[in-house]
């Protein structure tokens, strides 16, 4: 008996939910890892834990890589994990993470317009109004009603953000319409197979002596750490596996549901909700279900 079928639209949205959860803790984590080491060394360190932690499963799948996929999986781990870890790192030592937060709301969009470009994918009328609302959504939550304010903080340093979204809706349609032979977990790690020795290779080379000379950097090491185990291992692992059993913009639409944990964890810290907030909460969930619901309703 399977006890987690992702094939169920319960387990769906429960992945989606942990994914969010997850990611949504990734800030805070990579602003700890920058108390002692530079964007580069976070980044850096971050990929090459998770090179580490999946080296056991290299001589498993290695063989599962052939002449007409490396260059999909070379996309993926370069598109989906590469770019994006230094990209944000980078952009965290500038902008807030509620613009950060805002800007990474762009993935789902991203991986809607490169689906009909590049992979020529045509998505219903309801898959684009969930995307739209989601949007929305995801927007006056992270905005709190201050939009323009969140706005004006917009910098140059926002340019990495966007990019690395645009990376994040390559990989998810990599996976959904070039690696349908490989599951979740054999993606993920032939992904860091082809991303961690680069990463390994700059930290050989790399100044660490500032780093240690700081206080606590063994922690925050320990964070960087954490990082890569959860934001990276395992949840690409989940998001891997939810492209395969619904599509590009449900997987990506978790970016949406991000700052509802966010919020969670502000209430749980004392803080109060706001209804424009609740308000939103729902038109993001919303948003997502028709994503998700597109079989049903497309006619």
């Amino acid at each position: 008996m399977t006890v987690y079928d992702l094939s169920k639209k319960s387990w769906q949205w429960v992945t989606l939910l942990t994914l969010a959860l997850i990611w949504g803790s990734s800030f805070i984590l990579m602003k700890k890892g920058l108390r002692s080491f530079d964007y580069m060394q976070v980044a850096a360190f971050r990929i090459f834990f998770g090179f580490m932690i999946l080296a056991p499963t290299f001589f498993r799948f290695y063989k599962k890589i052939t002449r007409t996929n490396w260059i999909h999986i070379l996309i993926t781990g370069y598109a989906g994990i590469f770019f994006p870890a230094f990209l944000f790192t980078k952009a965290q030592t500038q902008i807030n993470s509620s613009l950060a937060g805002m800007i990474n709301s762009l993935a789902p969009f991203f991986a809607l317009i490169t689906g009909i470009l590049i992979y020529k994918n045509r998505p219903g009328r309801w898959q684009i109004m969930g995307i739209l609302l989601g949007l929305v959504g995801a927007v006056g939550l992270i905005s709190q009603g201050n939009m323009l304010e969140t706005i004006q903080n917009i910098n140059g340093y926002a340019l990495y953000v966007v990019i690395a979204t645009i990376g994040y809706g390559i990989n998810a349609n990599e996976i959904r319409f070039k690696l349908k032979d490989l599951s979740g977990v054999e993606i993920t790690s032939l992904a860091f197979l082809f991303v961690g020795p680069p990463a390994g290779i700059y930290l050989l080379f790399s100044d660490l002596s500032p780093a240690f000379a700081t206080e606590q950097w063994a922690l925050n090491l320990g964070f960087i750490f954490i990082l890569s185990l959860f934001g990276s291992v395992l949840s690409l692992f989940f998001f891997n596996s939810l492209v395969h059993y619904t599509s590009a913009l449900f997987a990506t639409s978790v970016t949406y549901i991000i700052p509802f944990f966010a919020i969670l964890w502000g209430i749980f810290d004392g803080e109060t909700i706001t209804w424009l907030q609740f308000g939103s909460i729902c038109l993001a969930l919303v948003g997502v279900w028709l994503v998700n619901k597109k079989k049903k309703l497309k006619t």
